[in-house]
């Protein structure tokens, strides 16, 4: 697979005792560490006054604009963590694909792409075309003084999910009956869309990210067996990709307590699991025989961000607890913060974590 942008080596600051990259490598903290996802976003009224009349995409190509979002969850909440404040489908728009965030329904595809025409069509992405995001990393290396920023992408299936159907879905059908009934063209969509991630990841590293997440937020919609044959390949060329840096590479999606030996096999150093299962649990299904555990990052509930607070409360000392099986342990959720959320649950959520013992 070919790509484009500078060699790749290590990048990153030198934080060696920032407790989330501690986890993250597969060591013992001093604290527990803690991050969430979507943690910037719309449960903080400070970012909805931020962004009122900003479009979305608008808001991550304006460095100033997604530095400040991307910091207001680590001065609100005192997280071991920053997630840059992007989209998985800002690589796409960066490289000329029309796609649009609809609000209240998520990326659209201006035209699904369904034949060989369309997806030799696609365009690549050039470090260029993301040069305003790759000055808003370098902002915030910066600004965070000693909490890490972790940059991320959208993982192929997912990607291409969105191409496919022409937005959000819940069946997948096109997207499955594309792969099943013309697996090369699948191969070769999913292989183009890998190169997109690819740079993309490497040109926030260049910029000076500490960790990289790959979202496959919906690849829990397959079977193991079409995840190996179909996904893993273009997986692991963008984790792979990447390898050279030398920092922590976490893999996520929702569902997908039945993929995840295979996606650690694509390159996780850290695997990310939803609630639907335990985390000690997962770290059994996630170490073979011979294999020493992963580090893992998760589970609590973002439905429970509701609940009273010693329900609240009990669920995250037993995920502590169930953390200590694994190599590292970073606490986030299931998935992302609920837009509704009330900040101050999640302040008292970060100091319950750093209160205990990782």
């Amino acid at each position: 697979m070919s790509t484009t942008g500078s060699t790749p080596g290590s990048t990153a600051r030198d934080l060696p005792g920032a407790p989330f990259l501690v986890a993250a490598r597969g060591g013992r903290p001093a604290r527990l560490p803690v991050w969430f996802m979507r943690q910037a976003g719309r449960s903080l009224p400070e970012y909805r006054a931020l962004r009122e009349g900003v479009p979305m995409l608008k808001a991550c190509f304006d460095p100033e604009m997604l530095a400040e979002i991307t910091i207001q969850p680590v001065r609100r909440h005192g997280v071991d963590a920053a997630i840059l404040f992007s989209d998985i489908v800002v690589p796409l728009y960066a490289a000329g694909v029309d796609i649009d965030i609809v609000p209240g329904k998520g990326p659209v595809a201006a035209a699904p792409v369904r034949s060989a025409d369309d997806v030799t069509a696609l365009p690549r992405l050039e470090p260029g075309q993301v040069e305003q995001v790759a000055q808003g990393v370098r902002l915030l290396v910066e600004r965070l003084g000693e909490t890490p920023l972790i940059g991320f992408a959208g993982a192929p299936f997912t990607l291409a999910s969105y191409l496919i159907e022409g937005g959000p879905s819940r069946t997948f059908e096109h997207t499955k009956a594309l792969m099943h009934s013309e697996p090369r063209l699948w191969h070769e969509l999913a292989g183009r869309l890998a190169e997109i991630a690819l740079n993309f990841l490497r040109a926030q590293l260049d910029a000076g990210v500490d960790a990289v997440q790959l979202f496959d937020s919906w690849a829990g919609a397959l079977s193991p067996r079409e995840y190996r044959e179909f996904v893993l390949p273009h997986s692991a060329a963008v984790l792979g990709g990447v390898a050279d840096y030398g920092v922590p590479r976490i893999h996520f999606g929702v569902g997908t307590g039945e993929l995840l030996p295979a996606m650690r096999e694509a390159g996780a150093d850290v695997v990310g699991v939803d609630w639907r299962i335990p985390l000690d649990e997962a770290v059994r299904r996630l170490t073979a025989e011979g294999q020493a555990p992963p580090a893992v990052q998760g589970n609590l509930d973002p439905a429970l961000l509701h609940a009273s607070w010693p329900v609240i409360e009990a669920e995250v000392r037993r995920i502590a607890e169930e953390g200590r099986a694994a190599a590292g342990h970073v606490f986030n959720l299931g998935h992302g913060v609920p837009p509704g959320t009330d900040p101050d649950v999640l302040t008292r959520v970060v100091d319950l974590v750093h209160r205990l013992e990782p």
